[in-house]
């Protein structure tokens, strides 16, 4: 039982590896063992993404970074070609990487929103992780491996523009359609692929604001306030749940959905 969790001789692949969440992570997963390829549009390097000295003291010789943008199909689809040349094999995707077009706060609001500007958005939550998605099947069918997507709160639930005002922090509405859209993804890409021998599940977070990009104390103060837990999340909050869904412990799990959010969608 004390194996149950082990990512030893596993390949992961994390799109967004070097994000905020996707490097906790990454670092999660290879404290488990597992061999890790970071998908990432930005020029990183292993020691970037994972410091050495905060993976228990491990090196990153199994901590590798290809350049990805998950916009691009050939991007995508090259990358899981070395990627599987340079280990040998995929077995597990994480959808971690997000874009979408101005930013938090920073997109019009529903009835000014543009066409082009609603699409970016559902091209950088929903439709890239479906890119990626299917890209990775023919390697993980090989393996009989797992894909973990990452949907959000604000695909369960609205944002409550209440506690908004002017923080800026406004979160924009497709952000919370494309990821509302990944639960379903998830849903029928288990169904679909589990004959593949591939499962698929889904991790819904809550409030996980950067600290680089804290917003307001007051605004900062209705997140705390809006979880069960009175707190915001921090990075390491996530990792359990990656590598239940990530390892052999979630074996008969499929189409699941973890949410990991303080209680902010349950009442």
């Amino acid at each position: 039982m004390k194996d149950l969790f082990s990512m030893e001789g596993k390949v992961a692949v994390v799109t967004g590896g070097a994000g905020y969440l996707g490097s906790a992570i990454v670092e999660g997963l290879l404290e488990f063992g597992a061999t890790v390829v970071v998908a990432e549009i930005a020029d990183k390097k292993p020691e970037d993404i994972v410091p050495g000295e905060n993976c228990n003291g491990k090196s990153l010789d199994k901590l590798f970074v290809l350049k990805c943008d998950v916009s691009s199909t050939d991007s995508v689809r090259s990358m899981f070609a070395k990627a599987a040349e340079l280990c040998g094999k995929i077995d597990v995707l994480i959808n971690c990487a997000v874009f979408w077009s101005g930013g938090v706060g920073a997109l019009p609001s529903v009835d000014k929103m543009t066409d082009e500007e609603f699409a970016v958005g559902l091209d950088g939550v929903l439709i890239s992780t479906f890119r990626s998605t299917r890209e990775a099947i023919p390697y993980l069918e090989k393996t009989g491996g797992a894909i973990v997507n990452f949907s959000s709160m604000y695909g369960v639930v609205s944002p409550d523009p209440r506690i908004y005002g002017d923080s800026g922090q406004n979160n924009p509405v497709n952000y919370g359609a494309g990821k509302a859209g990944i639960l379903q993804f998830t849903r029928y890409c288990a169904a679909h692929l589990a004959p593949r021998n591939i499962r698929v599940n889904c991790i819904t977070p809550g409030p996980f604001p950067a600290p680089e990009k804290l917003p307001p104390e007051d605004f900062m103060r209705n997140l705390r306030e809006k979880t069960m837990l009175g707190r915001v999340g921090t990075p390491r909050d996530l990792v359990g749940a990656v590598l239940l869904l990530a390892s052999g412990a979630s074996g008969f799990m499929t189409g699941s959905n973890i949410t990991v959010d303080g209680g902010w969608t349950a009442w």
